[in-house]
Order: structure tokens, then C-alpha cells, then sequence
């Protein structure tokens, strides 16, 4: 009786659990197809995001300075006046004439194309847009018959360094235009000291400008800008090739159809006075110019 229970009580032995089954393991091949697949997903991401929202630019040249120096880089607002074919990389032509277009306020700083071979990048500001005239009479802009206001500031005073040396050398100037301008600091940096204005547009938009010196285009004719096109200028007004010179490839830009239009500048991500070294890590940081990262337009 005693055992009868005891065998009716105890549950069965139950059967061992069965052993996972080995994972099959990647071949070099597929490990390879996998990484080629995220690399060209990554890529086409990439592509996209810097031709429809946000793309990098840097500044070459001191056609902008007070407010763009040699080795400034921005982020550039691609959605800012819409997309053509020069919103993609070298201009392919997958987008007809323009969409989602919108004419840059009056000094706007703008990124865009230059006629006539439109390869390269230029930045300027926006003077005038289709249906407004322009004139510049000794040295002054005159918008829709009347003198942009313009105001003496302080002198704009910039150390030379390594990157605008570079710059002269390519094209054969001087880091400070001209001897006259230059001068050695009380700690013996050479420095450039260039008069300063403030010129303001007749909505309010205000922002410095360099007058160095008396060139001709301090005197141009009167230009009535075409409907869909700018008349842009840099803020240097004496070492800028902008839309007071005919379109001439290396030279002028002429008046600029909006169509060549890029984006819209947008805030400052980096800058550098062209001093660092690869060789020399602690140089990375003592070239840079932090206080300019984040100054927006």
C-alpha cells in the first residue's frame, strides 16, 4: 500500500531539454556585402541630408571680412530659397528650373553659383532683387533712388595669419591689401586696420562693411535688376569681384539669376587661422578660433 502511494505520487522523469542549435556562422562574403550595403545606405543619407537640408562651406577668400574671414566654415540652410539643379552635387540636372522657390530678403548672406560656368561656390550679400535699381556713386550704394545709410565705426583690426598669407601668395596680393594698411601690434603681430562702416537697409538690416581704399566700381552705372535675378555684393567692398563686375569666368559674377542660388548662410561651425600642423595634436586647438564657432547671420 505503502509503496503503491508513494510510486503514484512522484510525477514522471521528465525528458532533458534539447540543445540549442549551433548558429550558422557569416561568411567573409556576406560580412563584406553587409558592410558595403551600410557604406552606400550611409552615403545616399548623407547626399540627402547636404542637398536638401544642411551643407558645409568654407571660406577661401577676405571678400566677406569684416564678417566672413579665411578659414570661417558654416553650415549652409539648403531649404532656405527652395532647389534647383545646383542644390545637388556638380549641378546634375534632375530638377527642373526651380521649386519651392523664394526671393532672399535684401541682405541676406547667400551661397549660390556663379554665372557664367556656375562650377564653384561664391557667398555674397544680397543688395537688390528683381525690379529694384542699384547704384554705387562714390562708394555709397544707392537702392531704389535713394543712399543705403552708412555710418563710420571703429577701425577693423586682423592679425595675419598663416591662411591669408596663403591666400596672397595665390593670387599675388598682399595680406593687407596694401603696405599702408599694415602695422605691427604692441606684441609684434602684424596686423592689418581697415575703416569700417555700418550699412543699413531700408527694412532695418544692418551689418559692417570694408571701404579700403578708392577703386573704379566705387562709381557704377545704374543697373534696373531683371525680374527672377540679384544684384549681390560682397561686404568688403574692395576686394570683392561681385555683381558691379561683368560674369567672367575667375572674374565678375554679373547679375545672378536666382535660379544658381544654394542656400542660405547659417551659422558659423568652425574656424582656423591656418596655423595647425597634423603633426603637432596641441596646434589642432591653438588654431582655432573659438570665439567665432555659433555666430549665426
Amino acid at each position: 500500500m505503502n509503496d503503491a502511494s508513494l510510486a503514484a505520487s512522484t510525477p514522471p522523469a521528465s525528458d532533458p531539454t534539447p540543445s540549442a542549435p549551433n548558429p550558422t556562422p557569416v561568411s567573409a562574403k556576406e560580412e563584406a556585402v553587409d558592410t558595403a550595403r551600410f557604406l552606400v545606405l550611409l552615403a545616399i543619407a548623407v547626399l540627402v541630408f547636404r542637398s536638401f537640408f544642411l551643407s558645409p562651406f568654407n571660406i577661401p577668400s577676405e571678400s566677406m571680412q569684416p564678417r566672413l574671414l579665411i578659414g570661417d566654415y558654416l553650415l549652409v540652410n539648403k531649404m532656405a530659397y527652395g532647389y534647383s539643379k545646383h542644390s545637388l552635387p556638380f549641378s546634375v540636372p534632375l530638377i527642373p528650373g526651380r521649386v519651392f522657390a523664394r526671393t532672399p530678403d535684401r541682405g541676406d548672406v547667400v551661397v549660390f553659383k556663379a554665372p557664367p560656368v556656375a562650377d564653384n561656390d561664391y557667398i555674397k550679400r544680397v543688395i537688390g532683387v528683381g525690379g529694384d535699381s542699384v547704384q554705387v556713386k562714390d562708394g555709397i550704394v544707392w537702392l531704389n533712388g535713394a543712399p543705403l545709410k552708412r555710418e563710420a565705426m571703429q577701425d577693423f583690426v586682423i592679425p595675419v595669419t598663416p591662411n591669408m598669407i596663403e591666400a596672397s601668395q595665390m593670387t599675388g596680393t598682399l595680406p593687407c591689401y596694401s603696405m599702408e594698411f599694415e602695422e605691427v601690434s604692441e606684441s609684434g603681430q602684424r596686423q592689418c586696420r581697415y575703416k569700417q562702416y555700418r550699412e543699413t537697409m531700408p527694412s532695418g538690416k544692418s551689418y559692417a562693411i570694408l571701404d579700403i581704399t578708392t577703386i573704379a566700381e566705387d562709381n557704377t552705372p545704374l543697373v534696373v535688376v531683371p525680374e527672377g535675378h540679384l544684384f549681390l555684393m560682397g561686404d568688403n567692398r574692395d576686394r570683392s569681384a561681385d555683381s558691379r563686375f561683368p560674369a567672367v569666368e575667375g572674374g565678375g559674377i554679373g547679375i545672378v539669376p536666382e535660379e544658381n542660388l544654394v542656400g542660405h548662410a547659417l551659422v558659423g561651425m568652425f574656424s582656423t587661422d591656418g596655423s595647425a600642423s597634423w603633426f603637432n595634436p596641441i596646434s589642432w586647438f591653438t588654431a582655432a578660433r573659438w570665439s567665432r564657432i555659433g555666430e549665426g547671420f
